[in-house]
C-alpha cells in the first residue's frame, strides 16, 4: 500500500469551498504515493497526523503577521485565519511526531512561522519574486548549501525556479537551517537541524517540469514510506526478568 500524504488544501471562506490546484496531488501520486487533501480544521489536525505518513504544506495566501508580533502592512495580501491555526497547529504536530513535512512557497513560510520565527511582509529586491510567465517556467536562479540535505537530494548548487511570492523568511525560526537563498540573500529553502524530514521551498516545483522537481517529491515519498513502516512495525516482545529461587 502507498504512504498517504496529506495536503492542506484551501478554504473560501464567501463560497464555503474548500480546493486545492491538481498539480500537487499528481506529483506526490506520480512519485509512488497516495494523496489525500486535508481540509483546514484545526480540531482534527491530530487525526490527520495518525491517518497520514507525510504531510505536504501547499501554497496559498500570506499569513497573519500577528503570530510574530507585527503588525500588518499595507502590501499585506489575503490572509485566512482558519487555515493559519490549522496548518501552523499540523505543523507543530509532525515536528513533535516525527512525521515527513514538505512545505511549498507559503507552506514552507508556515513552518518558519510554527517555528517562531518571521516574514518580510512584502520583498523589496532587484529580482522579482512575481514571474509573468506560465507557471511552469523556470525564471531565476538560487543557490543551494553544499552541506544541506537539499544538495543531497538535488546534487546541484545552483539550479532555475519559478517564483510566486511577494513574502519571504525573515528571522529564521528555531532549529532550521538555510538550505537555499536567490539574489540579494533572499531566503528560498529551509529544513529541520533535527529532524528526519522537514523541508521548505519558496517555489512550486509541483508545477515544474524538470528532474529537480521529481527528485524532491520521490525523496518526500520515500520518507514517507519508511515512517509508514517504522509507524507500522510490530514492537518487539518485552522481556520479562524471572526472580532466582533462593
Amino acid at each position: 500500500m502507498r504512504p498517504i500524504i496529506g495536503i492542506t488544501g484551501n478554504y473560501d471562506v464567501e463560497e464555503n469551498l474548500y480546493y486545492l490546484a491538481e498539480a500537487y496531488a499528481q506529483s506526490i501520486n506520480n512519485s509512488g504515493g497516495a494523496a489525500v487533501i486535508l481540509p483546514p480544521e484545526e480540531e482534527l489536525a491530530d487525526d490527520y497526523i495518525k491517518i497520514c505518513d507525510g504531510i505536504l504544506l501547499a501554497g496559498g495566501g500570506d499569513i497573519d503577521p500577528a503570530y510574530w508580533d507585527e503588525l500588518p502592512s499595507w502590501a499585506l495580501g489575503s490572509i485566512n485565519p482558519r487555515r493559519d491555526a490549522f496548518e501552523i497547529r499540523l505543523t507543530r504536530r509532525c515536528l513533535e511526531g516525527g512525521l515527513p513535512l514538505l512545505g511549498i512557497c507559503r507552506g514552507c513560510q508556515v513552518i518558519n512561522v510554527a517555528m517562531g520565527g518571521s516574514l518580510i511582509q512584502d520583498i523589496r529586491s532587484r529580482c522579482s519574486h512575481q514571474q509573468k510567465a506560465p507557471r511552469n517556467y523556470a525564471f531565476h536562479d538560487i543557490f543551494i548549501d553544499e552541506d544541506s540535505f537539499l544538495f543531497k537530494i538535488l546534487g546541484r548548487k545552483t539550479i532555475k525556479v519559478n517564483s510566486f511570492h511577494h513574502q519571504a523568511i525573515k528571522k529564521m525560526g528555531e532549529q532550521l537551517n538555510i538550505n537555499a537563498r536567490a539574489e540579494e540573500n533572499i531566503i528560498e529553502g529551509i529544513e529541520s537541524r533535527d529532524h528526519p524530514f522537514v523541508i521548505g521551498v519558496q517555489w512550486h516545483p509541483e508545477c515544474m517540469e524538470d528532474e529537480n522537481a521529481d527528485r524532491l517529491f520521490q525523496e518526500f515519498v520515500e520518507q514517507a514510506a519508511k515512517y509508514k513502516h517504522k509507524k507500522n512495525s510490530p514492537l518487539p516482545p518485552s522481556r520479562t526478568t524471572r526472580r532466582a529461587k533462593s
